[in-house]
C-alpha cells in the first residue's frame, strides 16, 4: 500500500494555519481590491476538492489504498480554501465566500475512466504549482505572498503523490494504463491548441448541468480564471511551458522513455492506444 508510506511523508512536511502563516506582517496598503478579489475566486475554487473527492471515492470504489489517499488530500485542499477564507476574514471581510457561493461549486461530476482522471489531476497539480507560484509573484502584500507559497509547495507534492499511484497502475495494468496517461497527457501538454486555460476544474465534467457544468463556470464570477492568467498574474508563454515541461519530464520517467516534444508523447500514444485497443 502506498496510504501509510504517502501520509507519513505529507505529514511530515504539513504546515500549520495558526503558527507557520505570518499574520502579523500584514501591510494594507499592499493589498488592492483587485488583488483580495482574486483571493476570494481562488478560495471558492478550492472548495471543489470536495466534489472532486466525492468523484474519486466513487470512481475507485475498488481501490481502498487510493480512497484513503484523498483523505489526505482532500484535508490539505479543503485547507487551502480556508486559509484563503482566513485571510479574506482578518483583512477583507465584505470579500469572504458566502456559504451559498462555495456550495454552488458542488455539484455530481459524471463517472469517468478511473486511470483518465488520475492522469488529468496530476496535471493539474502540476499546473497549480506553477499558477500558485506567479501568483506569489504577482501579490506585493507579504502576507498572502507567503500563503501562496504554502500552498504551491503542497500542489507540488499531490502531483509527487498522484505520481506514485500512476506507477502502481502501470504494475498492475500495463499497456492500458500507459494508454490512459499519455492520452491525457497530450490533451493536458497541448495548451497551445486550446483557447481556455486547461485545468480539471475548467473542464466540463457534467451532461446534466451543461453548459454550467465546469467548476470556473459556476464562480461568482465565471470569467475571472482567464483575467487572472492573462492579465493579473500574467501566466505567459515561459510559465506555460514550465507547466508541459514538467508534464513530459515526469512521463519521460513514468514510461522509460524521453519525450522532449507534445508530439514524442503524441507518437507513443499512438502506439499504446493500438495495443490497448
Amino acid at each position: 500500500m502506498l496510504y501509510p508510506e504517502l501520509f507519513s511523508s505529507l505529514e511530515s512536511v504539513r504546515w500549520n494555519m495558526a503558527n507557520d502563516v505570518p499574520w502579523d506582517q500584514f501591510q494594507p496598503d499592499l493589498l488592492s481590491d483587485e488583488q483580495a478579489m482574486t483571493v476570494k475566486m481562488n478560495a471558492i475554487t478550492e472548495w471543489s476538492a470536495l466534489p472532486a473527492t466525492e468523484m474519486f471515492l466513487r470512481d475507485n470504489a475498488d481501490d481502498s489504498d487510493f480512497s484513503a489517499f484523498m483523505s489526505v488530500w482532500f484535508y490539505e485542499e479543503q485547507k487551502h480554501a480556508l486559509v484563503l477564507m482566513e485571510y479574506l476574514r482578518r483583512f477583507k471581510p465584505e470579500l469572504q465566500p458566502s456559504e451559498e457561493e462555495l456550495h454552488a461549486v458542488r455539484f455530481n461530476f459524471d463517472p469517468a475512466p478511473a486511470l483518465e482522471t488520475l492522469m488529468l489531476h496530476f496535471c493539474g497539480e502540476v499546473r497549480l504549482t506553477q499558477w500558485y507560484r506567479r501568483a506569489a509573484d504577482w501579490h506585493t502584500e507579504p502576507v498572502i505572498k507567503h500563503i501562496y507559497d504554502l500552498i504551491s509547495r503542497d500542489e507540488a507534492r499531490h502531483g509527487g503523490a498522484y505520481l506514485k499511484y500512476m506507477k502502481r497502475a502501470i504494475d498492475r495494468f500495463g499497456d492500458s494504463a500507459r494508454a490512459a496517461f499519455s492520452k491525457i497527457g497530450v490533451l493536458m501538454a497541448s495548451s497551445s491548441r486550446s483557447a481556455k486555460a486547461l485545468h480539471p476544474t475548467n473542464l466540463h465534467v457534467s451532461k446534466d448541468h451543461f453548459p454550467n457544468d465546469t467548476v470556473q463556470s459556476r464562480l461568482p464570477d465565471p470569467g475571472w480564471l482567464e483575467r487572472w492568467l492573462d492579465e493579473q498574474i500574467h501566466f505567459d508563454k515561459e510559465c506555460e511551458s514550465r507547466v508541459v515541461g514538467g508534464i513530459l519530464r515526469n512521463l519521460s520517467s513514468l514510461f522509460g522513455q524521453r519525450f522532449d516534444t507534445v508530439s514524442d508523447l503524441n507518437r507513443f500514444r499512438k502506439q499504446y492506444a493500438a495495443s490497448a485497443a
